[in-house]
């Protein structure tokens, strides 16, 4: 059984939660093994903040590349059926033929670091002719008022924003915007039972 991806907790923990909504995405909750939350929640919130007070400046891209390789080598050795790949500076990015969106056609679940006030993790769930699906774990109501987002309401399961492809390439710091290109970061994951050959994908022209 699948089961609603989940909001972050605190102000921090965009980076866990959206790995873990990844996976939940992909596999069911009787599938999904105790030892990845463990290993998820034991390497993120690794970054100090100015104060120098401890896990109150997020995950860092050490952390989420690091966890990516981690289940990888789990899967290897338990033959779980997750697939993991990191993308990081000028392969970030959205287009008819970027990494990004044909790991999305194939099924897979992407976590990305965008802005949103500050930088923040979400995860990238599905394409349609609008735009890009992706759930967002810090729990807003809205409404936005920069066009081109859009909340989802109705499907607890994968997605709680629509986002037009054209403001994810943005190198300034506005919402759902990937930021400067030498910062941008991504982990695509994929459920190798269920990942959709590219002759069986749906291309949508952005």
């Amino acid at each position: 059984m699948k089961i609603p991806l989940q909001y972050q907790r605190t102000e921090y923990d965009c980076g866990p939660t959206s790995l873990l909504n990844a996976i939940s995405f992909l596999v069911h909750r009787e599938d999904f093994p105790p030892d990845i939350l463990r290993h998820f929640m034991m390497y993120t919130l690794d970054s100090y903040n100015e104060k120098g007070e401890a896990y109150k400046n997020g995950t860092s891209k050490m952390a989420m590349f690091f966890l990516a390789s981690w289940l990888n080598e789990y899967a290897r050795v338990t033959k779980y059926p997750l697939h993991a790949e990191t993308l990081s500076g000028e392969k970030v990015f959205i287009s008819e033929d970027s990494p990004i969106i044909e790991a999305l056609r194939q099924g897979g679940a992407v976590v990305t670091r965008v802005f949103l006030g500050c930088g923040h993790y979400v995860t990238l769930t599905g394409i349609t002719e609008q735009g890009i699906r992706l759930f967002d774990p810090y729990y807003y109501e809205g409404p936005f008022t920069e066009s081109g987002i859009a909340l989802i309401h109705d499907a607890p399961f994968s997605a709680n924003r629509l986002v037009d492809f054209e403001l994810f390439n943005r190198e300034e710091d506005a919402s759902y915007a990937l930021g400067p290109v030498k910062n941008r970061e991504a982990v695509l994951i994929y459920n190798t039972n269920t990942r959709q050959t590219p002759e069986n994908t749906i291309e949508y022209f952005l």
